[in-house]
């Protein structure tokens, strides 16, 4: 088979936005929540990860699309075409969500390095400071590269597993075989590993970063490449983390509550290393999502408003895209290093947030991308909507499920 060096490097160039925003979704709360399902119920959750990957891929093309054939972003569009008002409210509403975000990742920042004996008042500082600097003093094309080699981390959760030594017969049975169980817990947890997958800041982010790229309509074929890419292999971690815990404590009866009591509980049970590499991966996981959710952020609340934005400019060309950058970001890790803060009804509060906008979000993402006058021939085939609007069916109501699950805990 010939190979296409055209192709390639094409592919090459607008390598980044789909890959970067997928696996950020596997965050701080997303490794916490496919750590306790590994845990709790073994491998009988590995078959969602199939719809996932789907459900995934479907709302993030969709963004990337938008992106290239418009040149234009989320929140611009929505202003445009819903209003100020309609665009002031969400813009509000996401702020405060990603604010608990925010603070959820530097968490999970603290606590993967209190498995290394870092204080959290050493390391969160640090941390927040990297990822500050990293944004305001580098350019697009310096930030993108290093959150690609983030992206690189993640397969250390690929070597925690195979330490692990698992029943690989058993695991590829359970991923094709979907099986339920009429527990409360079980349902509420297929509910916890669907809703992590897709958060509405994703989307805007995404699109965002298409703009700023400069992705163009006849580089759209490999952009869309970047997003199934993307989306598969942040999946393909998923997969990994599951079987990790699945195969030390699940078959052991260990009970975690997150990510570091998983990465502790490693140990003893598959070696060292796997734990090491576990709390590794938490580490990256946290941080690289410390600095992008405050980024997508100030993203989508700049380009509502008007402002200018984009990591190439400086606090003099786009003064309220830094400034919000840095608020988040010191607000984030000031409220970690707070003494007895309600770190637990913060991040609760926020995925509630999270969860009552996803909807919304969706429903404007499907009305905007079947606009001709917006999209031309680039709109949704009829049968691309129907499995857009079963998707997002299907999300808003194991969202909303997730939500009221939330608010009863």
């Amino acid at each position: 088979m010939k190979i296409n060096k055209k192709s390639i490097l094409l592919f090459l160039s607008v390598l980044g936005p789909g890959l970067i925003t997928a696996n950020v979704d596997n965050d701080a709360g997303g490794i916490a929540t496919y750590s306790v399902a590994g845990a709790t119920f073994g491998y009988s959750l590995l078959w969602t990860l199939i719809p996932i990957t789907v459900a995934l891929v479907v709302v993030q093309e969709m963004c990337a699309r938008m992106g290239v054939v418009s040149g234009k972003s989320l929140a611009d569009m929505i202003r445009e075409n819903f209003g100020v008002k309609v665009t002031a409210y969400l813009m509000l509403f996401l702020l405060l969500a990603d604010l608990g975000n925010t603070v959820a990742e530097f968490a999970g920042w603290a606590s993967a390095m209190e498995i290394f004996g870092v204080s959290k008042y050493i390391s969160v500082p640090i941390g927040a400071l990297l990822v500050w600097w990293l944004v305001v003093k580098g350019s697009y094309k310096f930030v993108e590269k290093v959150f690609l080699f983030a992206c690189t981390i993640y397969l250390t959760y690929i070597v925690s597993a195979v330490l692990a030594h698992p029943p690989w017969g058993e695991i590829m049975l359970a991923t094709v075989t979907p099986s339920f169980e009429l527990k409360p817990s079980y349902l509420m947890m297929i509910v916890g590993v669907v809703g992590t997958t897709i958060a509405p800041w994703m989307q805007f982010y995404i699109q965002s970063a298409v703009v700023e790229k400069g992705i163009r309509v006849e580089e759209y074929k490999a952009s869309r490449l970047d997003v199934i890419v993307g989306c598969i292999m942040t999946d393909v971690v998923a997969f990994f983390i599951i079987v990790a815990c699945g195969a030390t404590m699940f078959v052991k009866g260990v009970h975690i509550e997150d990510a570091k009591d998983a990465a502790v509980a490693l140990a003893p049970l598959a070696g060292k290393y796997a734990s090491a590499l576990f709390a590794i991966g938490l580490a990256n996981a946290s941080l690289f999502a410390a600095s992008i959710l405050p980024l997508a952020t100030a993203y989508y609340v700049c380009e509502a408003m008007g402002w200018e934005s984009g990591v190439d400019h400086d606090f003099k060309s786009a003064p309220q895209f830094m400034w919000l950058y840095t608020g988040l970001i010191v607000l984030g890790a000031l409220i970690i290093l707070i003494p007895n803060a309600p770190l637990i009804a913060i991040m609760l509060l926020s995925q509630v947030v999270n969860g009552a906008l996803l909807p919304f979000v969706l429903i404007f993402m499907l009305i905007l991308v079947n606009k001709t006058e917006l999209m031309g021939e680039y709109v949704n085939s009829k049968s691309f909507n129907i499995i857009a609007w079963i998707t997002v069916i299907v999300m808003i109501v194991l969202t909303l499920a997730l939500v009221v699950q939330t608010i009863l805990q």
